[in-house]
């Protein structure tokens, strides 16, 4: 038989009327960020501390969990400092949230996850993980595409909140983008150390895009490239966008002779990994309602650097 100490009694007295600890409600009273306002009010709790409570659901401006520690704050509004970790919460499979707001959503997509579902694919998609993510705080919130990567192509994306906000981004992309860069492992020795390839893109009935031989005929692409890495059997080459149309990256590098790694549908004849060799590693853009530039800059995915570390052996 299990002997009961004193202590033992205490703990199992006290368990069943341990009640979780009140939430505090904090007045908001001028403006600035939410992790600044946090380590005021919560002082001397630390940085680290305050950002764990954030990611685990645990505070909320208005009543509305926000995990952003920049989120705005104005006169007025209410902080509410939770004890209790949100339960809430779905993990995002082959996502990363790398900045929220009211306006937009950035993240970082894995290579293999759909962008967004098309009417034969109704699997997983970045779209429906994140429309399920708005939900959590407002089950009317939506979200919007702004642009697409590839099932096979990982990096950074970004999506709007509200329908206005994507019609102001769209209908102004080429002024409110300000730089969009992808880097590609390339199939043999790219000589040249930069380069622009400019062409007219078309499709196929099967779905395929090309560089029309004739100008003017279909949409203007133009992509910029510089080598970064060179070997006997493969490239890294940096590209930025002047266009963003469909494939265009893919087209292009088969047009001058250098295909994308793992890339068979645009000529590629090996296969080093199961994805394809292309990442969009940068973004940076005008925010659509505060105005400010917004940078977002991701690794190098490390399957591309590795084989140069197979060849210098």
């Amino acid at each position: 038989m299990r002997k009961e100490t004193k202590g033992s009694r205490r703990q199992a007295a006290a368990s069943p009327s341990r009640k979780p600890a009140p939430a505090r409600r904090l007045q908001v009273t001028e403006p600035g960020e939410l992790l600044e306002f946090l380590l005021v009010k919560l002082a001397p709790q630390g940085r680290n501390s305050i950002k764990s409570m954030l990611a685990h659901g645990q505070i909320a401006v208005d009543d509305r969990i926000e995990k952003q520690y920049n989120h705005p704050l104005r006169p007025g509004q209410t902080v509410t400092v939770s004890k209790t970790r949100s339960s809430a919460s779905a993990p995002l499979v082959g996502l990363r949230i790398l900045h929220e707001d009211d306006a937009v959503i950035v993240v970082h997509k894995d290579a293999g996850l759909l962008s967004i579902a098309t009417a034969q694919e109704t699997e997983l998609t970045a779209y429906r993980q994140l429309t399920a993510h708005v939900r959590q705080a407002d089950p009317k919130a939506r979200i919007f595409v702004l642009h697409r990567l590839d099932r096979e192509t990982s990096g950074v994306m970004m999506f709007a909140k509200s329908e206005q906000i994507q019609k102001k981004m769209q209908d102004n992309w080429k002024d409110v983008v300000t730089e969009r860069k992808y880097v590609a492992l390339v199939e043999g020795l790219v000589k040249k150390a930069s380069g622009t390839i400019s062409s007219w893109l078309k499709e196929t009935s099967t779905l395929k895009m090309y560089s029309s031989p004739v100008a003017n005929d279909g949409q203007h692409a133009i992509t910029h490239y510089k080598v970064l890495r060179a070997s006997r059997n493969y490239s890294l080459v940096e590209l930025e966008l002047e266009t963003g149309r469909k494939n265009q990256i893919r087209v292009h590098m088969q047009d001058i002779g250098h295909p994308i790694a793992s890339d068979k549908k645009y000529g590629a004849k090996t296969k080093p990994f199961s994805r394809l060799g292309l990442h969009a590693r940068v973004l940076a853009f005008e925010h659509p309602t505060t105005g400010k530039p917004m940078r977002f800059e991701t690794d190098i995915p490390k399957p591309f650097l590795s084989q140069f570390k197979e060849e210098a052996r």
